[in-house]
């Protein structure tokens, strides 16, 4: 037999060292707590708790409405591995519930646990709690308390991690969040009218439908919020993103009132779109809104 040169033994241990590392490697990811969330807004949130030591994945795409959502055979794929399940709650996401039942036993935490509810003014759903809580500034803060919560419970191994990521992220949301109300505050009240598609705000709201999930843009609901628009001397009219925006333009036509713009609320946009974040999304729909209200 001929001996071995030392290059050869060099070359079978670099090879074993990288099949090593290259298992470890796999295994390692494989390891990781895999979290589904119901929409993208949560899923940023929860990735900016993650950090490195969970994957997440968001179960709707960017600009998805959410209200009423139909889940696809591939929604359901990509939930189906799950160790957690992230939702807002809150009458939010009326699918989500028979979704989870078609799933099995995957525990599923309610992010929205504990805020103090807005009550909705209006509409079919009048005196229910307004489910978009993330946007108020307390909120967004228990909102990622909750997230830490459970990753902790449900990867004990990593709970520092997530205690000192949503600590830091947290300190970033207020960051974003101070200086945006500061702005809002310094709007006279009486000239404080937010008039949108749909009621997800803490200002003085005027709103054409309460939820994404009601008939929306009937004859009756443009009719009265035009009404209103004129009584009230409101000077513009934003939509959100998700949903048709001509019922807005439509009232802002026969008024005389500015369009302000899309509104970001129920979803993120794409990576290299205007919201790709959820810190993102607060800075551009407060900026929208201020300007449209302080705009001559």
């Amino acid at each position: 037999m001929k001996p071995v040169s030392s290059f050869a033994r060099s070359l079978a241990l670099s090879l074993s060292l990288v099949v090593g590392f290259t298992a470890t490697s796999v295994a390692t990811a494989a390891d990781k707590m895999k979290v589904v969330t119901t929409f993208t807004v949560i899923a940023d949130m929860a990735q900016n708790v993650a950090g490195d030591a969970a994957d997440v994945v968001s179960g709707t795409n960017p600009g998805a409405e959410i209200h009423g959502y139909a889940p696809t055979p591939g929604d359901r794929g990509r939930a189906s591995d799950a160790d957690l399940i992230l939702w807002n709650g809150l009458n939010l996401e009326l699918w989500f519930e028979q979704f989870l039942a078609n799933l099995g036993d995957i525990p599923s935490v309610t992010v929205s646990e504990g805020i103090e509810p807005i009550a909705i003014a209006e509409g079919s759903y009048e005196g229910k709690t307004n489910p978009h809580a993330w946007i108020g500034p307390k909120a967004a803060l228990v909102y990622i308390d909750n997230i830490r919560d459970a990753f902790s419970k449900q990867d004990p191994d990593n709970a520092a991690v997530y205690a000192a990521n949503a600590e830091a992220y947290k300190a970033q949301i207020t960051k974003t969040i101070d200086p945006l109300r500061e702005r809002i505050a310094a709007i006279p009240e009486d000239k404080r009218w937010l008039v949108t598609c749909e009621g997800a705000f803490s200002l003085k709201e005027l709103y054409l439908w309460p939820m994404n999930a009601d008939a929306v843009g009937t004859p009756q609901q443009v009719r009265r919020v035009i009404d209103e628009v004129r009584g009230n001397e409101i000077p513009v009219v934003f939509c959100e993103s998700t949903v048709n925006t001509d019922p807005a333009k439509q009232v802002a036509r026969e008024t005389g009132a500015a369009y302000g713009g899309e509104l970001y609320v129920d979803s993120l946009s794409e990576a290299d779109g205007p919201v790709p974040t959820f810190l993102d999304l607060l800075r551009v729909t407060a900026t929208t809104v201020a300007e449209g209200l302080t705009t001559k």
